[in-house]
């Protein structure tokens, strides 16, 4: 083929589009703007750059996240390649080594002999055959040459990050390893007893937050919201959240403690680790201040601070086709976060999806979409399905997929079932239009 496509974003979706043309043998232009335009979220200048958490979510097939990692690693996520080189301990779920997988999904894209990889801004939508993957920290010029495209000025939302700790600034005496229910303990555990639960959460409802745009009146995505909004909900909001401390003991007392703070790995030698649902927007002087009271965490040495940035998505159902194209010109896709699809895979995913259907409709083909039994084909259904005025962002959940036939009473054996149709369909539907794996698995 001799088609050249641009592909404007290195991230996820970016990285996977671009990799599913290449292997359909479509000359590739990914235009990357770092290092020349950085992004206030954004540390290096490697391809597929995590900027938020470090965890895929779960692997378990019965779990929604886990049935999209299948039929991702059915397509040859480069993603999930990546990540198998590069994960670190995390229970049930797929963690990485955020610097170790960067390289790799750079690796990944750069050796390939189709893809050229471009480092400019991109400031207009390009004229060829093109799938815009610039996810929520879309550049401003980009951003208004998409609405200018679409004929509508789209949402927002904002979205806030965790801090990091360094390992050895933790306290050995209270903070305990361990996972729910004893699961591999692959999480360190800060225990609260019932007053230094109420004392903190009076703290943290006194901290002062960053002050920006209309911040009180912000339409933040409900699954990952700021701890500080969590706790303005109510006082035991967080206690039956990120916070709960169900299947935990704390060994120094030999009961559950009241609640617990979490840390998750972040890189694979352990040095570093996340406070698992505790992205904020609360000052850095706050922050100190506040997390300092969490018990274990008194002399922390944070790596990184909480933030919070802008994010901004496309009205799908309104403006955009059933697999993510302007209406206008079928040879121009969108995909990832900037789609209204809200985690990491579920943005890779779409990403997949993207450089399929793109390389499709180059070839003449009809673009396709999985079926609504499936996690890919339910999430899709969901963009080009939902209310255009209340359009919000979505993740994968089992909620997305069409219902059972026979109602299943428990509700392990029903997600199980609803796995397995998935995965039969997937394989159908691939089957069907002569999909392979266009990147090994």
């Amino acid at each position: 083929m001799t088609s050249v496509v641009t592909v404007v974003g290195g991230g996820l979706a970016g990285c996977e589009a671009a990799l599913q043309l290449a292997r359909a043998g479509h000359q590739v232009r990914l235009v990357e703007m770092r290092p020349v335009r950085t992004t206030e979220a954004h540390q290096t200048d490697h391809l597929g750059e995590l900027v938020c958490t470090n965890s895929f979510k779960s692997e378990a097939p019965e779990n929604a996240h886990g049935q999209l990692k299948r039929e991702m690693r059915m397509l040859g996520s480069v993603l999930l390649r990546s990540a198998d080189v590069s994960r670190v301990a995390a229970g049930s779920a797929l963690a990485v080594d955020r610097a170790l997988f960067a390289e790799a999904m750079s690796r990944a894209v750069e050796d390939e002999l189709l893809i050229e990889v471009v480092r400019e801004e991109c400031t207009d939508l390009p004229a060829g055959p093109a799938i815009i993957a610039t996810g929520p920290l879309t550049s401003g010029a980009l951003y208004q040459a998409i609405e200018g495209a679409l004929g509508d000025g789209g949402l927002a939302f904002f979205d806030a990050i965790a801090p990091i700790i360094e390992r050895d600034s933790l306290d050995d005496s209270i903070v305990f390893a361990a996972g729910r229910f004893d699961e591999d303990a692959d999480y360190l555990n800060c225990p609260m007893s019932r007053e230094e639960y109420d004392t903190f959460i009076g703290a943290l409802n006194g901290g002062q937050a960053h002050e920006g745009h209309d911040w009180d009146n912000v339409p933040y995505f409900e699954g990952c919201l700021p701890v500080e909004v969590m706790a303005s909900r109510g006082h035991d909001t967080l206690r039956f959240g990120p916070m709960k401390p169900i299947g935990l003991t704390d060994p120094r007392t030999g009961e559950r403690p009241w609640a617990v703070v979490q840390l998750r790995r972040e890189d694979r030698a352990g040095q570093m680790w996340n406070m698992v649902g505790f992205q904020t927007r609360l000052r850095i002087g706050e922050q100190r201040r506040v997390f300092s009271m969490i018990p274990g965490l008194a002399d922390a040495e944070f790596l990184r601070w909480g933030s919070i940035h802008r994010n901004s998505y496309l009205n799908f159902p309104e403006r955009l086709t059933e697999c993510g194209g302007l209406r206008e010109r079928t040879d121009l896709m969108f995909a990832g976060q900037l789609t209204g699809v809200e985690g990491y895979t579920e943005s890779a995913a779409s990403g997949i999806l993207a450089g399929i259907n793109l390389s499709r409709i180059l070839v003449g083909k009809k673009p396709v979409v999985p079926p609504p039994t499936t996690m890919l084909g339910g999430l899709f259904r969901y963009l080009r399905d939902a209310a255009p005025g209340r359009f919000q962002p979505m993740n994968s959940n089992w909620g997305l997929v069409d219902p059972l036939p026979k109602r299943v009473k428990n509700k392990k054996e029903k997600r199980q079932i609803l796995a397995q149709r998935a995965q039969d369909d997937f394989a159908t539907w691939m089957a069907k239009y002569g999909l392979a794996a266009t990147v090994p698995a």
